[in-house]
């Protein structure tokens, strides 16, 4: 491998570090515009073009007919947008290979949420904690996809430690993972994948068909960071409740590894998707609550099974503690990445 290729690849583990650093400083300011917006938009376009009118009223035609046009979106997506990323690093290192490096980092950047996660389970966690119910619950409508107008404090809790738990994965580490196989380029070809996902992959009448390969093709690409996540979810709730042993604060720390271990090998599957309660069986039983359970989507009310058991109420301070286990998820992820890299290169 010369020139282009070696130059991309030797960057990625600086650009992967330097796309962390910036993520935790600056978040995702909103005056930017995301590259996510965009693949949103060239999702809506492509859809369009391939359902025509049919797009927003519902089914474009046979049950088959939708599912072909489905995988037609997820090809087109898909492709695009690896090959305008591919484009962006390959024209950065025509002009300067440390334009590359600094194209690459922001790039990283982009695709990771540990900031911006963050940021918005506090807007939640803030107001909740001082009793206003109806600003809490305004927070929580702009990080979740469920209705929230009945919620109670309990209920925007369980929704704000949810949306962290389900995250961790999806916001964080399947982004770095893939940064880490392939750079920002495949960083970006999953976050194309996962926010078709997220627009397109219901199984309601418009996208029950149609939808389907975006959400099977979602299912693939995080079924391996989803997995990862949890264990190293599980090691590091094992590390903050040692934590917890060693300055005698077991109250204060409240993590349980074996218990997370336990709901993780019994609920992990209590989702639709076979990725999405990895990290939340975790999660709940590593905070003694039960999560998940029935939820209403656009007026109706969808059956879910419920995640770990109620060894306590769930209060405000979850949310934080929520935040506590992604932080130290990711942090050991990539700790873990860094010590392998370093291991090979002296090798």
């Amino acid at each position: 491998m010369t020139g282009f290729g070696m130059e991309y690849y030797n960057y990625i583990p600086v650009a992967i570090l330097i796309g962390i650093i910036i993520d935790l400083i600056v978040g995702d300011p909103a005056f930017l515009l995301h590259p996510v917006q965009i693949i949103g938009k060239l999702i809506e376009i492509l859809e369009k073009a391939l359902r025509g009118k049919k797009s927003k009223s519902g089914k474009s035609g046979s049950d088959a007919g939708d599912f072909v046009l489905g995988i037609i979106e997820v090809i087109g997506v898909t492709f695009t947008t690896g090959a305008v990323a591919f484009g962006i690093c390959y024209v950065a290192y025509m002009i300067n290979e440390y334009l590359l490096l600094a194209v690459m980092s922001v790039m990283c950047w982009q695709c990771i949420a540990v900031r911006s996660l963050r940021d918005a389970a506090m807007e939640v966690y803030r107001p909740l904690s001082k009793g206003d119910v109806e600003g809490a619950r305004k927070a929580v409508s702009m990080i979740v996809g469920r209705d929230t107008q009945s919620l109670d404090d309990k209920g925007i809790a369980k929704a704000a430690v949810e949306t962290v738990a389900e995250n961790t994965n999806d916001g964080v580490i399947c982004p770095l993972f893939f940064q880490m196989l392939g750079g920002p380029v495949l960083s970006y070809v999953y976050k194309a994948v996962s926010t078709m996902d997220s627009m397109i992959g219901y199984k309601n009448d418009r996208y029950m068909f149609f939808g389907r390969a975006a959400a099977k093709t979602d299912d693939v690409f995080a079924y391996i960071p989803a997995r990862l996540s949890a264990i190293f979810m599980i090691v590091g709730t094992a590390l903050l409740e040692a934590c917890g042993a060693l300055f005698g604060k077991k109250n204060t720390f409240r993590y349980s590894a074996g218990n997370g271990a336990k709901i993780f090998a019994r609920d992990r599957y209590n989702h639709a998707s076979p990725n999405s309660a990895q990290c939340e069986s975790v999660c709940a039983g590593a905070l003694g609550l039960k999560l998940a359970g029935p939820a209403s989507y656009f007026g109706k009310i969808h059956d879910k099974k419920f995640i770990g058991d109620e060894l306590r109420t769930i209060e405000p301070e979850d949310i934080k503690r929520s935040i506590v286990l992604m932080n130290i998820t990711t942090s050991l992820f990539i700790i873990i990445y860094f010590a392998v890299y370093i291991f090979v290169k002296l090798r």
